[in-house]
């Protein structure tokens, strides 16, 4: 028998033990993580270093990308780290950073993208009132507001979790230190508390789900009014696959964390995992932002500048982007990982 006290380390359990499907793994990860690194940063290099996109819409989108580095780089480095050197270990610590990060990062991403579908209805619906309704105070707001949302969704989920005694081992059936298999750990009926805060978190974020559906709805119908086919076929290639991405993070993601457990399998977890927490990092930037053809422009004009590269650009955060890329890649190859 163990306690939370006692465990010093969990064992992250959800892939093959076969070495050859290790390596696979890793360089699938490696390939899903520098790309997702990649085009996220394009995009927030974009946006600093271009003042032209210093608007609402793009403040959101680079908002949005932080997010999506923050959530990405919390699962898979570590996950890399176990695949490359053979191990499944992850501290207690590590465990809970892991926690708190992915629930601090993907409640700010349902808020942002909730922020953002608010930002496009107002940019259709009521363009004469764009500029009253988001001026740069009422952007900020906002944004503070889904990041404030997500470090306290973090700190309880977190606190709850891993206040719990733990009796039946160490091992972890997934990737990443995910709280509904670490309260399969659990012995006590405490573990309650934790499932109520989940059934608010969720509830929370089907909410937005269902803010964002109506007022996708709302643009749709002004798009219909539109005499132009061209703008409407644009506004349509756009909105539908937001409404994609946001509804299978929203879906796949309240799944995993409430579903019962006579559905529950490890393959079932597994790629129900992947597909709340690896996806929508990945895939948002280019549903987002690359097939903006304004930020195309934006990007194409900052590599031909003689001032501005991806490399030399003055601004601070590019260069801190730059940094920390290459400090998580050294994780990813350290024998010992993440934490």
């Amino acid at each position: 028998m163990s306690n939370s006290s006692s465990t010093t380390e969990f064992l992250l359990l959800a892939f093959t033990d076969t070495r050859e499907l290790q390596l696979l793994h890793f360089w699938l990860s490696l390939g899903i993580y520098l790309a997702a690194f990649l085009s996220n940063g394009l995009v927030i290099t974009a946006v600093v270093c271009d003042h032209h996109m210093h608007t609402p819409m793009y403040f959101f989108l680079l908002n949005l990308a932080f997010c999506d580095l923050g959530s990405i780089s919390t699962t898979l480095p570590k996950a890399m780290s176990n695949f490359l050197w053979d191990s499944g270990a992850i501290s207690y610590t590590g465990c809970a950073a892991q926690v708190f990060f992915l629930f601090f990062c993907t409640t700010a991403e349902c808020a942002l993208l909730t922020v953002m579908s608010y930002d496009r209805y107002i940019a259709i619906c009521k363009p004469l009132h764009y500029g009253t309704l988001l001026g740069s105070r009422a952007c900020a707001t906002m944004a503070a507001a889904a990041w404030g949302s997500g470090l306290l969704n973090a700190l309880l989920h977190t606190a709850s979790t891993f206040s719990l005694p733990l009796c039946q081992g160490n091992a972890v059936d997934q990737f990443f230190c995910e709280v509904p298999q670490i309260l399969k750990l659990s012995c006590s009926s405490f573990y309650l508390r934790e499932v109520a805060l989940l059934v608010v978190s969720l509830s929370s974020a089907s909410g937005c789900l269902v803010f964002i559906v109506l007022s996708y709805a709302q643009i749709f119908r002004a798009v219909l009014r539109m005499p132009s086919e061209q703008g409407r076929h644009k506004a349509f290639s756009m909105c539908l696959p937001h409404l994609a991405v946001v509804s299978l993070f929203v879906s796949t993601g309240t799944f995993a964390y409430l579903k019962p457990p006579s559905v529950s399998s490890p393959s079932l977890d597994l790629a129900v995992a992947v597909l709340y927490s690896v996806v929508p990092p990945a895939v948002n930037p280019l549903i987002y932002s690359m097939r903006n053809q304004e930020l195309k422009g934006a990007l194409s004009s900052l590599f031909r500048s003689k001032h501005l590269s991806f490399f030399f650009c003055k601004s601070f955060i590019v260069k801190l982007l730059i940094v920390r890329t290459c400090h998580l890649l050294m994780l990813a190859f350290f024998p010992f990982g993440f934490l």
